[in-house]
This record gives structure tokens, C-alpha cells and sequence, in this order.
């Protein structure tokens, strides 16, 4: 077939030397693809299945300012920048609520060990949630204090290096998509109209990996994580102060366990691991935990006595 011949459908292609490209036959304008794709269009020419021109592959507007908004471009499969960070949260709060089952938990069976008054138990299981949850908000804010003090500077430095070196800047971020497998062409012009409609975003993008209007906050980090763990310490707090002295270790347990479960059921399905290894482990460790404070509790109670 000549290649006058092919020149009416649409069809995103280049041509391949005069013999044809792979899959195609001698002379045959063709896609740069695969043969398989080449054998699609070749196909398609001969009116057996539907060519994709380029009006297949181009996003609608609304597409494109969805993509700038950091809304989802389509329902199965959203592009929203949001997503991983929100994700992080939610584990951070599941890891934060087990931190407080496991923490109180051990504190009220142990001193349940002890003695089977109320006022001790509950004097102990509240000293160590606020405890325990002081500890946590400091620990947080600390941490991601020093981690949006670096994101600070290093968006500082960019400023200054975009102001007073433009040109290494922009042969900088050239080398960063031409690493990424653009051609050096390509990666040039990429670089070159992405820098023209804002610098600094393209270079916290590619080279830092950073979003400006996203960035750490530690009092949310504080916060979340001491109401997690607040939230997780009382489910032990109150299943050992409600049910009768003869009851409270054994309802305790059953309730931490189940709490345990579910909190590693969670963070497995976050984490995409397998869901039953990991209340497994949590389960089994904290029955450890707990049958060990209990023993500890009760051997040191009796031996005080």
C-alpha cells in the first residue's frame, strides 16, 4: 500500500524508513509504537477496527483544570495531590489510637493486678492518658516542626536561586526531565514553558518534591495525634471502671483485643499488607503485653501487702 494513500485518517504517527516499521509492511507510514500497534492502525486503515486519532487522546478542558485544581481528572482512577497526604493522617491517627489502647490498657490491668478498688485504677488509667497524650502532641510538634523548617528553607533557597541564577536553574531542571527519559529537545521545552508560567512550582516539583500550598502544619500534627490517642486510651479506661470487680480483667481484655483487631485490621487495609498477618500481630502482642503487666501487677501488689 503506498503511503500517498494513507495520509486521511487522523492518526498520531511518524514515518519509519522506507521499509516499514516493525509489524508493518515495506513502505508503510506507521506509528512509533509497538508492532501490535502498528498492526492496529494498518487495521484500521482497512476499516476491520476503529483508529484512534488525536482527538482520543487529548484532555478536555475541564479535564486539564480539574488536573490544576488537584481534583480527580476521572472516577476510577483521581489524580488529586491530596490523596497520599490524607492517607498519612489517617494512619498516623490508627497508629496514634493503638498507642493509647495499648498504653492505658497496660496501665489499668496492671494496677488491677494490684488491687480491685476502683479509685487507684482509674487515678492510673488517667495519669496515663494525659500522659501519654502530652507525650505524643510534644513528640509531634517537634517533629514536624523540624521537617516544615526545612521545607522553609529549602523553598528560601530556591527563591534566591531562581533570582540570581536563572539560567543553571533552568539547565537544572532541563537535566531533571531529561533524566526522567525525555530527549534533551523535549526536556528543554518543558522545562522552558513550565518555568515561563511559574519557576518555582515546576522546581518544588521536580526537584524537591514540595507543594507550597501544602505544607506541614504542626499544631495539626499535635493535635491529631494526641486526640487519637486520647481517643484510643479511654476504651480501656472504661470497660475496666463499669463492670463488677470480678469482671474487670476479663471484659478489659476481651474489649483491647478487639479494639487491637480492628486497629490493625485498618492500618493493614491502609497500608495495602496483608489484613490478617497484621491483627494477627497486634493481637497476639498485645495479649503478651497485657497478660505480662497483669502478672507483673499482681506479683508486686501481693508481695507489698
Amino acid at each position: 500500500m503506498p503511503a500517498s494513500a494513507l495520509s486521511s485518517p487522523p492518526v498520531l504517527a511518524r514515518k519509519w524508513p522506507a521499509q516499514g516499521g516493525p509489524g508493518c509492511a515495506p513502505g508503510l507510514l506507521c506509528t512509533g509504537w509497538t508492532a501490535a500497534s502498528c498492526q492496529r492502525v494498518a487495521l484500521g486503515w482497512a476499516g476491520l477496527v476503529e483508529v484512534m486519532d488525536a482527538d482520543d487522546v487529548m484532555p478536555s478542558d475541564a479535564q486539564v483544570q480539574a488536573a490544576a485544581e488537584g481534583r480527580p481528572t476521572h472516577p476510577a482512577e483521581p489524580h488529586s495531590g491530596g490523596t497520599a497526604g490524607r492517607l498519612n493522617w489517617l494512619r498516623a491517627g490508627v497508629l496514634g489510637a493503638n498507642d493509647g489502647i495499648v498504653s492505658v490498657a497496660g496501665i489499668v490491668i496492671g494496677v488491677a493486678g494490684a488491687t480491685s478498688a476502683r479509685g487507684p485504677i482509674f487515678t492510673a488509667g488517667l495519669a496515663g492518658l494525659v500522659a501519654g497524650a502530652v507525650s505524643m502532641a510534644l513528640g509531634e510538634y517537634v517533629s514536624v516542626s523540624s521537617q516544615r523548617d526545612s521545607e522553609l528553607a529549602e523553598l528560601s533557597q530556591e527563591k534566591r536561586e531562581l533570582a540570581d541564577t536563572p539560567e543553571t536553574e533552568l539547565a537544572e531542571l532541563t537535566a531533571l526531565y531529561e533524566a526522567k527519559g525525555l530527549s534533551a529537545a523535549t526536556a528543554r521545552t518543558v522545562a522552558a514553558e513550565l518555568s515561563a508560567h511559574d519557576a518555582l512550582a515546576a522546581h518544588l516539583d521536580a526537584e524537591l518534591h514540595i507543594d507550597p500550598d501544602d505544607l506541614v502544619s504542626p499544631v495539626q500534627a499535635a493535635a491529631a495525634s494526641a486526640l487519637s490517642f486520647t481517643a484510643g486510651a479511654l476504651l480501656p479506661l472504661v470497660a475496666i471502671l463499669l463492670p463488677p470487680a470480678a469482671l474487670r480483667v476479663p471484659i478489659t481484655f476481651v474489649a483491647v483485643l478487639i479494639a487491637l483487631g480492628l486497629a490493625g485490621a485498618l492500618s493493614a487495609r491502609i497500608g495495602g499488607s496483608n489484613v490478617r498477618r497484621a491483627v494477627l500481630r497486634v493481637v497476639i502482642g498485645g495479649a503478651l503485653g497485657l497478660a505480662f503487666t497483669y502478672g507483673v501487677g499482681h506479683l508486686f501488689g501481693t508481695a507489698i501487702h
